[in-house]
């Protein structure tokens, strides 16, 4: 084994890191603009959380979902977003159950798990981001959740796509992107 060197800093005016700008061209990977679990942990609400508690905990980790947990039992029951909890779904829950919004839990109008429409890992490191793009332009969805399967055939959740995310990082200041995707031969603009 041999041990790293090490050098002096030359430029003593360095960039403060992670302030740069990010963006994704419509050909770079599509693992380029997924949240990695391995990488980063996913932000969770407890089921028996208030409605709006769980979005200022969203909107204090930055996201605009969170995966929801029976905390007992530690497992992952569904998914909630910022846009299940701004949209309709309170008010159509506290109708039919007739409670005031401050009752409203999150397991009233979390996405199942069983709900969830998911890609395979596999998938998405074959995808280019102006796939995942389409996906989310023609399926109409907000979050799709990466999964992966072991050798022994156990699902995990390895990752979250956002279409939020896809397309703030698709777009920079002043510019459109205008490209064709492998499985829409037709241009697309972001």
């Amino acid at each position: 084994m041999s041990i790293p060197s090490l050098a002096a800093v030359t430029n003593t005016r360095l960039r403060i890191p992670g302030a740069d700008p990010w963006h994704a061209d419509p050909q770079d990977p599509a693992l380029s603009v997924m949240t990695d679990f391995r990488e980063r942990a996913s932000v969770t609400v407890k089921e028996t959380a208030m409605i709006d508690e769980a979005l200022e905990h969203m909107r204090h980790t930055g996201v605009r979902s969170a995966f929801v947990i029976d905390d007992q039992n530690h497992v992952v029951v569904g998914l909630i977003t910022a846009y299940d909890i701004s949209g309709e779904k309170p008010m159509q829950y506290m109708q039919s159950a007739a409670i005031p919004r401050r009752e409203v839990l999150v397991r009233d109008i979390m996405q199942e798990i069983s709900e969830l429409r998911v890609a395979d890992i596999k998938q998405i490191e074959r995808a280019t981001v102006a796939d995942v793009f389409t996906l989310f332009t023609q399926r109409r969805l907000t979050h799709v959740p990466v999964m992966e399967t072991s050798e022994a055939g156990e699902q995990r959740l390895r990752g979250l796509l956002s279409a939020a995310k896809v397309k703030r990082l698709l777009s920079t200041p002043g510019t459109q992107h205008r490209y064709r995707t492998k499985s829409s031969p037709e241009v697309v603009t972001t």
